[in-house]
């Protein structure tokens, strides 16, 4: 009897696990169908809700090199999770790249959310390594120091000195995950 229930079981979690990867990836597929006009639009409003939300976001955003905004990022997890999300590099104010935010990983999780997120590049540097790199691996290729932005918080100073400082805004969903260490940033195509 046991062995049935183990069966049972795994084939469960098989078929949940199929059922959570493919859900990440369908969401993934109609976020890659966007187009460059759509993402422009998703960013500026993203970009708005930052300024709204993040005391000092202009001044961070005129001081920063480069601004990564990537809007409505998905992630769906059943003990393997997925992550996907597409968005702009800009620099001075204009989009110059698109790219995309890709994740993979394993272990105790279930659920499913979204999120934007803002990265800020904050010295040449570190902006000329993400544009030239084959696949950006955050954690790897360079950290970025996350800034806690909640209620009533200001931004620590001691953020603010990194090279790259992300934000993570509007998290919905049951899984209330704001890191994205691992996270794999690539460029889809240029700005036209």
């Amino acid at each position: 009897m046991s062995m049935r229930i183990f069966r049972f079981a795994r084939r469960t979690t098989i078929l949940a696990f199929v059922l959570a990867l493919g859900t990440t990836l369908a969401a993934g597929t109609a976020l890659a169908a966007a187009t460059a006009s759509e993402l422009d639009t998703k960013s500026d409003w993203t970009l708005t809700r930052f300024k709204q939300q993040v005391t000092g976001a202009d001044e961070l955003l005129a001081s920063a090199k480069g601004v990564l905004i990537i809007p409505n990022v998905v992630k769906g997890a059943l003990i393997l999770g997925g992550e996907y999300g597409e968005g702009v590099l800009r620099i001075a104010g204009k989009t110059v790249d698109y790219y995309a935010l890709k994740s993979a990983s394993f272990g105790l999780q279930i659920g499913g959310q979204s999120k934007d997120v803002i990265i800020l590049f904050m010295t040449e540097e570190a902006l000329y390594k993400f544009q030239h790199s084959n696949g950006f691996e955050i954690g790897v290729d360079g950290n970025v120091a996350m800034a806690d932005i909640g209620a009533g918080k200001s931004l620590d100073t001691q953020t603010m000195k990194n090279p790259i400082i992300g934000f993570v805004l509007d998290v919905k969903g049951l899984m209330a995950d704001i890191s994205f260490k691992g996270a794999k940033l690539e460029k889809i195509y240029p700005a036209k």
